[in-house]
């Protein structure tokens, strides 16, 4: 009985112990898992990044693949060290288990594959700002020289300080990030019948292991460290990216038609298809393969590239028709820092507004700005639809076309969201439509036409064109088509006036703009293109201050930017095939400002360093740092801190926001009041205000109309996809023919989203 009740007793001690045990372990698992759920929560990780952390099975996607039954993921991540080697991050990652394949110029980060597992203790550190996904990039989705007042400046004389007499963009470099460019088709030929085309350099899977030359998805590697310009490391690796004009440069077929849009020569046959800049040089920086997608670590080492490489190749604009769907704020998204950075450095970036301007249910969408749209340093352009005619009188905004404002998001410490609500786009160009070169292999390739023309033959029924072997013609029609207009009228910009700033371009872009009628700042910025008479204005202004600048010069406010005293602007009006245009004579400042004001010509206004980013009541300013030894040639890294607080407009320039009032779509103020409005007040005289500093800055509204019931996309687009004509969608965003009536857009299938 002794031993009977002593087996009871064992036995129940060692339950007791059992649960005991049990209980530890749970709460052990509790105290633990609680601190690794809020790292993997941090608003420092990208909310589609979060997504897949947290997910239970791994998701089918390019930066995401399970390891020996582990997850993990290729990341961005973007770092606010002061080190521009980040030799402390690369070895965190490394004792996390990951590798690094990258480490960028344009923007202060690592290309690194992780454990997911680990990605919120690499967020924790205090060096570190964000991590994003390694993202999927794709394209965004002449009639265009006379309706855009092209042909006005090339056969008046422009009298400015050169004395050059018409203006086609000779000498100015424009990089083109896309699917590749055929070089040797007749769009791009020059004055002795070689190629415009001056550089093919192809980084598709350069911020991968394949570029990098090591096994892809292994840990362990990281090849970051030896891409100093001077090693023999960084020798081979540009060489592995030159693309040597390859036979087949562009299979896709994007790229070619946006380049000959910026600066094709089309006068060899009966349809005249010459583009904006026709003798600007073009370099190729391929970054999506050849069904039209990339990486955005891809994107980030071609923008390397060309800050890298532009001064000396005087690479002035650089073209993105692309973009990725991205939730961040402009503040930690990797791409829009990188394109800042190139901004930084000089160079006038045009991007892709998105083709996303109406919703699954057929309705017209605000808010769905793609990246790098968002960013409020380069110019983002929309898509405006000509109707077939060289009258500017009947323009519309496309309904493709995004709308603002932008709605990227960034998150405090405590998970605090600030949505950014800037303006944009910036403006709207043709974008409808458009004939340009169909890119093609080399005879020697046996000459086949791109995917695009043979998956759809359709955009190669060019009536009038012969379509003969490196002539080929196609139509396209998207932002995508919009912003090499842009690109190309910026190389006109600049051939009549080098000294001219990224940010003095935007403004002399907007200031003459034509205000569409029935259109709000949301959907068409400041106006359409008008390119006779932003090469005027460009022309009437002195041609030193962006020397002055790149030698590190502080200017003061209200200089002049005459060329001489008693010098005067040119009269505000332009006439375009005999129509009377009057300049809108708008401009953003700061994300969220509308200025005017002769002033904004006449006198130097320090928003005008493309060093600064202002935006809102915050100003930055970017430097670069050096590689040690290259004698202040080869960027190592762009970082950036606070600028003083200081006037960035000068008196006598007047803000217009006030009188917009707050935004409401149902009432047309603010942002949706029709830019006609706003404009003829301006012609009026009816203005408020004498000069804008930032203590003093002006909003719009920052709660923009959800109180309506007007949804506005959390910044949440679909990766941008390229428009063959405005009319009905394929499966990659893809529009093919004039549509009759407008219906749901979905991505997979087809469906109609075009003008009625």
């Amino acid at each position: 009985m002794t031993r009977f009740i002593v087996l009871i007793e064992h036995r129940t001690a060692r339950r007791l112990l059992g649960a005991l045990l049990g209980l530890l372990v749970m709460v052990t698992a509790l105290l633990f898992s609680r601190p690794a759920q809020a790292q993997i929560t941090s608003p420092k990780i990208a909310l589609d990044l979060r997504n897949v952390l947290t997910a239970n099975l791994t998701p089918t996607l390019n930066w995401a693949k399970d390891i020996n039954g582990v997850r993990h993921v290729k990341v961005l991540i973007v770092s606010k060290s002061d080190d521009a080697e980040l030799t402390a991050l690369r070895s965190a990652v490394m004792s996390a288990g990951g590798s690094i394949y990258y480490r960028y110029s344009s923007v202060l980060a690592l290309a690194a594959m992780l454990p997911a597992a680990k990605v919120g203790g690499i967020a924790a550190r205090s060096d570190v700002q964000s991590i994003s996904p390694n993202r999927l990039m794709t394209r965004a989705t002449s009639t265009v020289e006379s309706v855009t007042g092209t042909s006005a400046v090339r056969t008046t004389s422009t009298t400015n300080w050169t004395g050059i007499t018409g203006v086609s963009g000779r000498g100015v470099g424009i990089a083109v990030l896309d699917s590749g460019i055929s070089w040797q088709h007749a769009n791009f030929k020059g004055d002795g019948g070689d190629s415009r085309v001056r550089e093919s350099i192809n980084f598709t899977k350069v911020g991968d292991a394949v570029r990098a030359g090591v096994r892809d998805w292994t840990t362990g590697i990281d090849v970051s460290g030896t891409l100093n310009p001077a090693s023999p490391t960084m020798q081979t690796y540009l060489s592995s990216v030159q693309n040597g004009f390859a036979p087949k440069a562009d299979r896709y077929g994007h790229g070619s038609h946006v380049a000959a849009v910026a600066a094709g020569r089309g006068t060899y046959q009966s349809v005249d298809t010459t583009g904006i800049a026709p003798n600007a040089n073009l370099f190729d920086i391929r970054v999506l393969d050849d069904n039209g997608y990339g990486q955005l670590s891809d994107v980030l080492a071609g923008i390397d590239w060309v800050i890298y490489y532009g001064r000396y190749k005087y690479i002035r604009v650089m073209n993105l028709s692309l973009g990725a769907d991205s939730t961040e704020s402009y503040q930690t998204d990797p791409l829009a820092r990188a394109v800042r950075s190139a901004v930084a450095q000089g160079i006038v970036v045009v991007v892709a507004g998105g083709n996303f301007g109406l919703n699954a249910s057929g309705k017209e969408a605000y808010g769905t700005i793609s990246s790098p749209g968002h960013e409020p340093s380069v110019i983002t352009v929309g898509s405006v639809n000509l109707k077939s005619t060289t009258s500017r009188s009947d323009d519309v905004v496309n309904h493709f076309s995004s709308r603002g404002p932008t709605r990227g998001a960034a998150y405090s410490a405590t998970g605090v969201k600030t949505i950014d609500n800037l303006i944009k786009p910036d403006l709207v160009a043709p974008g409808n439509r458009i004939i340009a070169a169909l890119g093609e292999d080399t005879v020697g390739a046996g000459g086949a036409w791109n995917l695009l023309a043979t998956k759809y033959p359709s955009l190669t029924m060019v009536s009038g064109s012969t379509q003969s072997a490196d002539k080929a013609l196609m139509m396209l029609s998207g932002t995508s088509v919009a912003a090499p207009v842009v690109a190309g009228a910026v190389a006109l910009l600049l051939e009549v006036n080098h000294g001219l700033t990224p940010p003095m371009v935007k403004a002399i872009l907007q200031y003459t703009a034509q205000v569409l009628p029935n259109a709000n700042v949301a959907q068409q910025g400041a106006g359409a293109l008008n390119i006779e008479g932003a090469v005027r204005l460009a022309a009437s202004m002195r041609n030193d201050m962006n020397s002055r600048i790149q030698a590190g010069a502080t200017i003061p406010a209200g200089d002049s930017l005459l060329w001489w005293s008693g010098a005067a602007q040119p009269n505000p009006v332009s006439v375009i095939n005999g129509q009377t245009i009057p300049w809108g004579k708008l401009v953003t400042a700061g994300g969220n400002r509308l200025v005017t004001g002769t002033k904004l010509f006449t006198h130097w206004q320090p928003m005008y360093d493309h060093r600064l980013l202002w935006v809102k009541n915050s100003v930055r300013k970017l430097g670069v740092r050096y590689w040690p030894n290259s004698n202040n040639t080869w960027p190592m890294a762009v970082l950036d801190s606070a600028a003083p607080n200081t006037a960035l407009l000068t008196p006598g320039v007047v803000s217009m926001v006030e009188l917009a009032g707050s935004s409401s779509l149902l009432s047309k103020t603010g942002l949706f009041m029709p830019l006609s409005t706003l404009s003829s007040w301006v012609a009026s005289g009816k203005t408020l205000g004498q000069g804008v500093v930032l203590s003093e800055g002006v909003v719009l509204s920052e709660g923009v109309v959800l109180s309506e019931g007007v949804v506005l996309s959390e910044g949440v687009v679909l990766s941008e996809g390229v428009v063959l004509s405005e009319g009905v969608v394929l499966s990659e965003g893809v529009v093919l023919s004039e549509a009759g009536s407008t219906s749901a857009t979905n991505k997979r299938e087809i469906s109609v989203a075009g003008e009625p």
